[in-house]
């Protein structure tokens, strides 16, 4: 039997990471990395292991100069503190191994460091590895050739995750995306045919969450929707499932936009309450979407960007949303329309990024080709490795701050969050459902939960906001939200969440603005918004 420790490092504070609202709901990180669970659900049973995630627990490193062997996952965003462990491992003779999307896109950057590299899927080359170690005889480079057979994959071990220090779970239900967008590497790693789980095998860690007491999961699949008849059958499956417990999880995933034009997929999102959804817009710039070869997002047919995100949310589905400056066909105007846009989305959480070119992709080959890839040193002045065309490097970094910093300043956020809770009356669906007019209790119990949520969240907030006229804001809109929907405890508590998180992207918007005066150099916290665009690339480490 030998002693595995399969390591997740820490990420840098980050949009997704929502770090500086954990402590306000008792919690140290939003989600764990969906492949830390599947990783160790692929170690064969005499082996004994251990996950650490270094977001919610500090490493031990002399326990892990005791293991036989160390594995570690990770994504670009990531990349120096991986490489720090890995170091310190290597430096205490452990055999260290190392996989995920970092690996899988810049494998010439970890070579010297680990024992071991996987590049791609390993579902089938980490345990092929586990075996040819045990006989002495493992290689030095992994690389899956044929993409994994979700079908066959195990239940991941949610029981080893340290489940009560996470807001919410994280599983995968399928993987590949359909589309071509030339910026993204999920088409790389995972292929452009979606391949999706059993109904049974999603029902199967949906209880696994329920037993380690999640009350929410995020469903980090770049594209849910990529196969539409096939995800419709699962949905279903999934609304017997919650309905038979008296839905016990609230469900949030990513999508394309194309969303909008399946009613049917749409209502089946609702009824097995996903209550958000993640959509990469990318940008208003119809020529940019063709440039980057975003073409569901450009169907006139459809409807305009803005007519097929309020469809979504007449669903009674809340959109979040990706959003990209530095395309070739962005000029400084861009940095006006944004803010705009989504202004007139009624979207108040935007993940706004500058264009990153990841090594794989077909961005990075062209920019390559073209001598359009800044070095190190400048990615680390201007915040990307991409030189832009319509612009001067400068103005794009400069630009981009002044996006994120009128786009999260006070009035802008609350002004798009009231337009969807106040103006639209915006309304989920599982909160509509007949189903609870049979079930007098349960709804009560509910709305007392929501109640009693409210207030300690509003508490809190309040409690550890120092900055008065930001605190006065706060209670500005708590008052109002209190006013106008009362009625609707769970409104009150997800707008307090909402509330929160203008806290965090307050303080990453205040972070960006630090330019260095002697170099201008991007702080770190820019840098990792051209680093990581999805929460879902973590998904890529399995």
């Amino acid at each position: 039997m030998a002693d595995i420790v399969i390591i997740n490092p820490r990420f840098d504070i980050s949009f997704w990471g929502l770090e500086h609202c954990m402590p306000l709901f008792g919690k140290r990180a939003n989600l764990p990395v969906s492949c830390l669970a599947l990783l160790a659900a692929l170690v064969p049973d005499h082996h004994e292991v251990t996950l650490v995630d270094e977001n919610v627990e500090d490493i031990d490193f002399d326990r892990l100069g005791r293991a036989d062997l160390v594995c570690l996952t990770g994504m670009s965003i990531q990349g120096r503190r991986l490489i720090e462990i890995l170091e310190e491992v290597k430096a205490r003779g452990v055999p260290v191994v190392v996989g995920g999307p970092m690996a899988t896109v810049e494998p010439e950057v970890l070579e010297g460091l680990a024992d071991v590299i996987f590049v791609g899927e390993a579902d089938e080359t980490w345990p092929q590895f586990l075996r040819e170690w045990e006989e002495g005889t493992h290689q030095s480079l992994y690389k899956q050739t044929e993409k994994s057979e979700m079908e066959i994959l195990p239940l991941p071990r949610v029981d080893l995750l340290k489940a009560d220090r996470y807001m919410f779970g994280s599983l995968q239900i399928s993987r590949g995306c359909p589309f071509t967008c030339e910026f993204c590497d999920i088409i790389v790693t995972f292929g452009r045919k979606p391949r999706l789980k059993t109904s049974a095998q999603v029902l199967a860690e949906l209880e696994s969450f329920e037993r380690a007491g999640l009350k929410i999961a995020f469903v980090v699949d770049d594209n849910l929707i990529g196969n539409k008849k096939a995800i419709k059958e699962v949905l279903r499956d999934i609304i017997a499932w919650q309905q038979a417990r008296g839905y016990p999880l609230t469900l949030f995933t990513e999508a394309s936009l194309d969303l909008a034009e399946d009613d049917e997929l749409m209502d089946l999102l609702g009824l097995a309450n996903f209550q958000s959804v993640f959509i990469g817009i990318e940008t208003p710039n119809e020529d940019s979407l063709k440039e980057t070869k975003k073409l569901q997002n450009v169907r006139p047919k459809a409807g305009t960007l803005l007519d097929r995100v309020h469809r979504i949310q007449d669903h009674g589905i809340d959109v979040w949303c990706g959003m990209i400056v530095g395309f070739d066909n962005d000029d400084p105007s861009i940095f006006n329309v944004m803010p705009k846009f989504l202004t007139d989305a009624r979207i108040s959480a935007a993940l706004i990024g500058l264009l990153h070119a990841i090594p794989t992709t077909p961005l990075y080959d062209r920019l390559k080709k073209d001598g359009r890839l800044n070095d190190h040193e400048a990615a680390e002045l201007y915040g990307t490795n991409v030189v832009p065309l319509g612009m001067s490097r400068e103005a794009l970094r400069d630009g981009f701050i002044q996006v994120m910093q009128e786009c999260y300043a006070a009035d802008a956020y609350f002004e798009r969050l009231d337009g969807q809770f106040f103006d639209q009356d915006f309304k989920y669906v599982m909160h509509q459902l007949p189903y609870w007019k049979s079930r007098p209790i349960a709804w009560a119990k509910r709305c007392l939960m929501n109640y009693l949520k409210f207030t300690a969240v509003a508490s809190r907030l309040l409690s550890v906001v120092e900055d008065e006229g930001l605190r006065s804001r706060y209670k500005q809109q708590l008052s109002r939200v209190v006013r106008k929907r009362w009625r609707e405890p769970h409104i009150l508590f997800i707008y307090t969440i909402k509330v929160a998180m203008h806290y965090h992207y307050s303080a990453l918007a205040h972070a960006l603005a630090q330019v260095d005066e002697k170099t201008g150099a991007m702080p770190d916290a820019g840098r990792s918004f051209s680093r990581v665009k999805r929460p879902a690339e973590a998904a890529a480490a399995a």
